[in-house]
């Protein structure tokens, strides 16, 4: 296939797609889908009608050309007229009308694209119309809020399914009389040969079952802060049900506020989603109060009553919930990564809302059982899922490096970082704060403030949901200087910072620690000058040596609680601030060599960095090193005034 330079009809709806994805209550976190109507020209010269629709793994919200899977229309409706089509084929069939092999896989619902005559369709799970459909009432609700031209029809599973019911409900009517369609629990579908046209469509027709809507009653948000370790305990439990460690995410100040505070929670929470795609990142119910194992047992049941219903083996997942009612932890939501968290709050809120909106009105109603669990347990969905499960060894695990602004430390968390860790990050440098985002969690600390250093651990626990992994990693050097006369200063201050500042970190992680799922890690920055101390380096050394028995003692103390406490011992990494390339010529020349020959001074003349340091903690807080505590591991190339 030859695709063109640009392609306006394309473009169009790029910017249609991404106008409606920029609206989290229209669709969100990849929710929704839209095409557009083509050509192409393929490699004999031969011109294609062509069907491109948004691929999967794209988000509306910043979709770009090629996250638009081109089909031969042609093929499409073939596979319109077919009296059955299972999913697998409908995939497979799709891959193979697609007139690019390396484009993503197209949309399930890309038959029913197909069928819509028009150039451009628009189709997202608007909050306001799926909550208008979710009532007792909705059927008239829905014919009396968007008048005639708009087509309601009742719930079908994308797919084939649902292709078929619209090309049945429309084989009597002139399509182009229609302004859209409603599907009842799941969305709206408009349609125009402008991709203006259609979006404006589309808007007015969520406007008017907007206004149609009542405004939730505010309630005083649940902000009382959560006792840290009393939510570490939680996690850990959360995290036993779903046989891995997950992160945590409270919100306050949301609908879910409203509804916690009702006294019929618990029978509006039992009703289901606001739209059955929902469920494969919230699952069909969340948990009200802190059960988890009477949820777990729940969760098996339903799973159970409808295994049969599916047509390949059924794999279960796991029983933990995603999503928590609680009248004293509030609203929390859980998942292997902050990501994961963060799409089930998300959806919780958008569907507390609804819930509200609709009780006050005719009565929150959704699908059954059986049709959420038909999603939830989808072939498609579940390969989805599969596909995009980590494989990263500290996946849902959360991390803690003091000294995390440069150097080792900063080397530490990001090795911890890649292997899927999320970052607790302390450092008196503000720049520790540069990585912000939703694994990293940036704090400025100065260790030798006790009161601050516990401040800052309940704030990053509570972040997300406890701490599993700490390196402490923040030190200082003072300057070379002989016994005979050393200044009072840098020595007091290798003391606060090597050793006093690392007595207040363990007391203060060592609650969070205690209730890490997969046991709790601390490995020591430590330095060669232990085994092996340099003249004129007597607070240096004589820190370090005493942190090292610090963490000697700590594994001795906290052996029962399954805490294993372990040293790295560096030398000679020069990639750090310590080492200026003056410092390096000056040490270099004083041994007659050059700074490549220097960096190499050791056994093995390998040249340490950074991250070879920051690896192998990492390497160190994992299950390879599960049976070991109280070992200092030399990271040095080999030093013979050690060995």
């Amino acid at each position: 296939m030859t695709t063109p330079r640009t392609d306006p009809a394309l473009d169009a709806c790029v910017e249609a797609s991404r106008r409606l994805g920029s609206d989290p209550s229209l669709v969100l976190h990849g929710g929704g889908n839209t095409s557009v109507k083509s050509t192409r020209t393929d490699v004999v010269g031969t011109e294609l009608d062509v069907l491109l629709v948004k691929g999967s793994g794209y988000d509306l919200a910043t979709i770009v050309p090629e996250g638009f899977t081109p089909l031969r229309l042609d093929r499409i409706l073939d596979l319109a007229t077919l009296p059955e089509l299972d999913d697998v084929t409908l995939v497979n069939e799709l891959r193979q009308a697609s007139l690019n092999a390396e484009a993503p896989a197209a949309s399930i619902e890309a038959i029913l694209h197909g069928l819509i005559p028009h150039r451009f369709v628009m189709h997202t799970h608007a909050d306001a119309i799926v909550t208008l459909t979710n009532q007792v009432e909705g059927e008239r609700l829905v014919a009396e809020t968007l008048g005639d031209g708009v087509l309601v029809l009742e719930y079908r599973k994308p797919g084939f399914e649902l292709a078929k019911q619209v090309a049945d409900a429309v084989a009597d009517l002139d399509v182009r009389s229609l302004r859209g369609i409603v599907l009842r629990n799941h969305g709206l579908f408009t349609f125009a040969d402008t991709a203006e046209e259609a979006v404006e469509t589309h808007l007015a027709l969520v406007a008017q079952a907007e206004a149609a809507l009542p405004t939730p009653a505010a309630v005083a948000p649940n902000d009382a802060p959560v006792d840290p370790v009393a939510y570490a305990t939680l996690r850990r439990d959360w995290s036993r049900v779903a046989g891995t460690p997950f992160v945590l995410e409270r919100r306050t100040g949301t609908d879910v506020d409203a509804l916690i505070a009702r006294d019929d929670l618990d029978d509006l929470a039992s009703r289901g989603p606001l739209t059955p795609e929902h469920v494969i990142h919230t699952k069909r119910l969340p948990i009200v109060g802190t059960d988890l194992d009477a949820y777990a047992e729940t969760y098996r049941a339903y799973v159970d009553a409808h295994a049969e219903t599916v047509d390949d083996e059924l794999v279960p997942i796991d029983p933990a919930p995603r999503v928590m009612y609680d009248r004293m932890f509030g609203f929390v939501t859980a998942g292997a990564s902050p990501k994961a968290a963060t799409i089930a709050a998300d959806i919780a809120e958008h569907t507390a809302r609804g819930i509200l909106r609709a009780e006050a009105m005719t009565g929150f109603r959704t699908l059954s059982p059986e049709q959420a669990f038909a999603v939830e347990y989808w072939t498609l969905e579940q390969r989805k899922l599969a596909a995009r499960k980590s494989t990263a060894p500290f996946a849902g695990e959360i991390a803690l490096v003091t000294g995390a602004a440069s150097g080792i430390g900063r080397a530490c968390a990001l090795a911890l970082q890649e292997a899927g860790a999320v970052i607790i990050a302390l450092d008196r440098d503000p720049r520790v704060a540069d990585l912000d985002g939703p694994s990293w969690f940036g704090i400025t600390c100065d260790v030798t403030d006790s009161d601050a250093v516990r401040e800052a651990v309940a704030n990053g626990a509570r972040r997300f949901g406890g701490i599993d992994m700490v390196v402490p990693a923040a030190g200082v050097f003072a300057a070379s200087h002989p016994i005979d006369g050393f200044p009072e200063g840098p020595w007091n201050l290798s003391l606060d910072v090597n050793v006093t500042g690392l007595l207040a970190l363990l007391g203060a992680v060592h609650p969070f620690l205690a209730v890490a799922p997969n046991d709790g890690r601390v490995v020591l920055i430590g330095s060669k000058n232990v085994p092996a101390p340099g003249r004129g380096a007597a607070a240096y050394s004589a820190s370090k040596a005493a942190a090292t028995q610090l963490a000697r003692v700590a594994a001795l103390e906290w052996a029962d609680d399954r805490i294993r406490v372990n040293t790295v011992n560096p030398d000679a990494v020069f990639d750090t601030a310590l080492w200026s390339p003056e410092l390096l010529e000056e040490r270099a020349a004083k041994y007659g060599i050059t700074v490549e020959e220097y960096k190499r001074r050791n056994l093995l003349r390998a040249e340490i960095t950074s991250m070879d340091v920051g690896r192998l903690v990492a390497s160190m807080c994992s299950s390879l090193y599960a049976a070991t505590t109280g070992a200092q591991v030399a990271i040095d190339g080999g030093s013979d005034r050690i060995i």
